[in-house]
């Protein structure tokens, strides 16, 4: 009988291409992130930034990378934000926002935030422009990509957090119309709509400068692809069953309502636990090829606000431990993962991750082992704060690479 495996991370994890699977050696992380407002939490602080080198003018004097925004609703407003909060505003200058709204409720939205509070900064705006911390943002209100200049913008990138654009054909119109780069919120149509799918902290060395449209997938899949990552590594993962717990979307409606086309979700988002599809095993086979066919997911939403888990059922080829597998994952996020992964013993509820900038805090009081080779985990992650977060290590990158 195999003994109980006493698991150890790596100092220099393999990390897999998300295009070959082929290993590569894993680097330290370095990323822009603000530490965790939630008291008592027993999470490491998240680490110093390491910036990315200047970009200058021909006249050798150092300039900010201008960025727009194309949808400016939860994720929008925390990108912006999240550069803000991480003292990034300076250097990444959001210079335009294309946002259907009106620009009262722009202004007054950036400004109040029922989830992550009021902004730290001063908001105002102008008869076309929202005003923040004294830089005039330009507002347009345009129904497609074509009605935009991004030409005459002057940009370095798009980030595109609409969600209504999935297809390469679709996403091909923003490049058309003069966007040099477009980051994505989401994950998109297929890994063939876009040049590359990042998970931050996996494979952001795949941006290499001259893609054009990157995927920053979803919430969920920065989530967990860290935590499955670590363990197949290291241990090596058989199957997976994930059961992602996730706060309400503005796709639900607060009372029963002709709403989507998913019948369940014309019920109450706030009176129901609600299942619903999700793509989140194909997120995960498209940047860990090595579980292809080994992961199936599903997705029911909860009456919060924010803040979700996951709750992942993984069976292993080799025997192991609840101590041992928490162990590696301490090590993990204490080491090659800091600032991305946190571990805490607390007696947390949902909440005490609101605005948590990790992509994954592992709750390691709720580790359980089932027989020798199945094990129970709960990964809790802030669906938007976290999100944008990486998205903002994703910007910097990228455009550090593409110099």
């Amino acid at each position: 009988m195999e003994r109980p495996l006493e698991c150890r991370a790596s100092s220099a994890p393999e990390r897999h291409s998300a295009a070959t699977g082929s290993p590569r050696r894993a680097r330290p992380i370095a990323s822009a992130r603000s530490p965790p407002p939630v008291p008592n939490a027993s999470l490491p602080p998240s680490p110093p930034s390491h910036d990315a080198p200047p970009v200058l003018h021909p006249s050798g004097v150092e300039r900010p990378f201008r960025i727009a925004i194309n949808g400016y609703g939860r994720i929008g407003r925390c990108y912006l934000r999240a550069l803000h909060e991480a003292g990034l505003a300076e250097r990444y200058r959001i210079v335009a926002i294309n946002e259907p709204a009106d620009l009262a409720s722009i202004a007054y939205l950036t400004r109040f935030d029922s989830t992550h509070g009021r902004f730290p900064g001063v908001v105002d705006r102008s008869e076309r422009e929202l005003i923040v911390d004294g830089h005039a943002i330009h507002v347009s209100h345009a129904s497609a990509p074509e009605e935009v200049d991004w030409t005459a913008m002057g940009l370095d990138l798009v980030v595109e957090c609409s969600g209504q654009y999935g297809g390469r054909r679709d996403l091909q119109r923003f490049i058309a119309a003069g966007c040099p780069r477009l980051l994505l919120s989401h994950p998109g149509n297929g890994a063939e709509d876009v040049d590359v799918t990042v998970v931050f902290g996996i494979n952001e060395d795949e941006l290499r400068g001259p893609e054009r449209l990157v995927s920053n997938a979803s919430c969920t899949t920065n989530a967990v692809v860290p935590v499955l990552d670590c363990l197949h590594r290291e241990i090596g993962i058989e199957q997976a069953l994930l059961t992602t717990l996730h706060s309400a979307m503005n796709d639900q409606p607060l009372i029963d309502g002709y709403h989507h086309a998913d019948l369940r979700r014309t019920r109450s988002a706030m009176q129901s636990i609600i299942p619903v599809s999700t793509g989140l095993a194909r997120g995960v086979e498209r940047l860990l090829p090595a579980l292809a066919g080994r992961v199936q997911a599903k997705a029911i939403r909860v009456p919060t606000h924010n803040v979700s888990a996951i709750d992942m059922v993984l069976s292993f080829g080799r025997e192991v431990s609840a101590e041992a597998v928490n162990r590696l994952l301490r090590e993990t996020a204490a080491g090659p993962q800091r600032g991305l992964l946190a571990c805490s013993d607390e007696a947390h509820a949902s909440i005490d991750f609101n605005h948590d900038p990790h992509s994954a805090i592992i709750d390691c009081s709720q580790t359980r082992a089932v027989g020798a080779k199945m094990l129970n985990l709960v990964v809790w992650f802030d669906n938007e704060w976290g999100f944008a977060s990486r998205m903002v290590d994703v910007t910097r990158r990228w455009l550090a690479a593409a110099g």
